[in-house]
């Protein structure tokens, strides 16, 4: 058999419904009509049966083929007794007499002697053959020589005419409610689809790079619900677009901008425009630059492997106070060139965490280093720490330029900058550093929050899982 193809979902939804409407309107009607023929040759045979008592007590009184006759007035029937040498037929309607008259071996005579008994039994179809559609009781008489059945007929082509009706109503039926079914299912598989196809259309929109079509979006069910997803994705594949090409600009010119500088500062050197009383100041220059490019090209190297899933994180129980003392350290003559007051809080002397000690320090260094790239002279950098429940809460905190309301929702985006020139200086970084600190967080399975308003500072926290000091073991906390 040839399989059906569809070329869309529309059409197998729409095949579908009008298969299972017209299957389900064609189980009933047979279903009613296979009830209704039970139940009307049920009753059949509760009249024939009393039909054959009537007759069976006829004979018993001795009655002859007369008395049966005046039995079948009433409903038209056929009465035969079945003696082991002949048959005596009793009827009042002529449309009996070519059955009356046929011999045994044209009937089921047979079949009715064999399944006979003192409880009347049924069968249709007893006169092998015949067009008349018929319905027979028999039942078995007396016992020994004078064993006999009688057999009660009843003509059933009324009710095979009801159920012939019942057929083509049925049929009539299925034909009007394949219209209404198409039509409907037309219409619902439309609304259901149509959507769907429209996201389609705009998904492959932004498969080309074009981010501004967006889905009409009605209603709260499940397509709405997509529709405002993709939406949602559409609106975070924009804003990344414009990031990436912010970021692509300002990388750019960041390191051909100090290539094009070294690489003069070294061409003037070698031939002799730079007098060599003053090649130290130059080379430091280009050491300056070249240190700046490094730290760019490991942050992008970082990120790259972060998201990659080649950095794994190797937890260990450590203490976070005596991790950030020792980073503060690292920035001691950075901290006094800028002439920052430090305050540092710790709510407990040693608050001990389940953590990569690596991967926090990192962190640390990324979050200090903002704190005092972007405070001005003498402004105050604070950094605390307290636990609650099952967390440690790490805070840093400046009190410097602050960051726009417009640009703290994507701080830790990917290569996004709050200040966008493109001048080296150093407060303009690779817009990486936050990003790092996200996913290192992040993957720690915990949460970084920020709060800052322009002109009064920014305060970065993240937490930590809160370790059990009696697990300071060489296992590194792992039972």
């Amino acid at each position: 058999m040839a399989k059906i193809r569809f070329k869309s979902i529309f059409d197998r939804m729409l095949f579908l419904q009008c298969v299972t409407v017209l299957s389900l309107l064609l189980i009933l009607g047979l279903g009613i009509g296979f009830v209704s023929r039970m139940q009307s040759l049920s009753m059949e045979k509760s009249i024939l049966a009393e039909k054959g008592q009537q007759a069976a007590r006829v004979l018993e009184a001795g009655g002859d083929q007369e008395d049966l006759r005046s039995l079948t007035e009433e409903r038209k029937l056929l009465i035969q007794v079945l003696y082991p040498e002949e048959t005596i037929s009793a009827y009042s309607d002529e449309k009996w007499t070519p059955l009356a008259e046929l011999p045994r071996e044209k009937t089921r005579a047979a079949d009715a002697l064999r399944r006979s008994g003192t409880v009347p039994e049924a069968m249709e179809r007893y006169f092998a053959g015949a067009k008349l559609p018929t319905y027979t009781v028999f039942v078995r008489l007396g016992e020994g020589e004078k064993t006999s059945v009688l057999l009660i007929h009843s003509d059933i082509s009324r009710w095979n005419e009801s159920f012939r009706q019942l057929a083509l109503w049925t049929l009539a039926i299925c034909v009007v409610a394949a219209f209404v079914i198409l039509f409907s299912s037309y219409y619902t598989a439309k609304r259901i689809i149509n959507p769907f196809v429209d996201m389609n259309h705009i998904v492959q929109c932004y498969s080309k790079g074009d981010f501004s079509q967006r889905i009409p979006v009605q209603g709260k069910d499940e397509a709405s619900q997509l529709g405002r997803s993709f939406n949602e994705m559409a609106d975070q594949l924009k804003n990344l677009e414009v990031t990436r090409q912010s970021f692509v600009a300002n990388v750019s010119h960041e390191l051909r901008s100090p290539l094009t500088s070294m690489k003069g500062f070294l061409e003037a050197m070698m031939d002799g425009t730079i007098p060599p009383e003053e090649h130290d100041h130059y080379i430091d220059i280009v050491l300056s630059e070249t240190r700046r490019m490094t730290a760019m090209v490991n942050d992008l190297l970082d990120l790259a492997r972060i998201e990659s899933g080649i950095i794994t994180v190797n937890y260990e129980v450590f203490d976070i106070n005596e991790l950030i003392r020792r980073t503060l350290i690292t920035f001691e003559a950075r901290i006094s060139e800028k002439q920052m007051e430090l305050d540092v809080r710790f709510a407990n002397e040693q608050s001990f965490v389940y953590a990569d000690s690596n991967q926090i320090s990192q962190v640390l260094r990324n979050l200090i280093d903002n704190a005092i790239k972007y405070s001005p002279e003498g402004r105050t950098l604070l950094v605390s720490t307290y636990a609650l429940r099952k967390e440690v809460y790490v805070t840093i905190r400046d009190t410097g330029v602050g960051i726009p309301a417009e640009d703290v929702p994507h701080i830790f985006d990917r290569f996004y900058k709050v200040e966008k020139a493109h001048t080296p200086s150093p407060q303009v970084g690779s817009g990486l550093g936050l990003a790092i600190v996200k996913k290192i967080i992040e993957a720690h399975g915990q949460s970084i929050t920020v709060k800052s308003a322009r002109g009064k500072g920014t305060q970065f926290t993240f937490t930590l899982e809160k370790a059990n000091t009696l697990k300071r073991v060489t296992d590194g906390g792992r039972k």
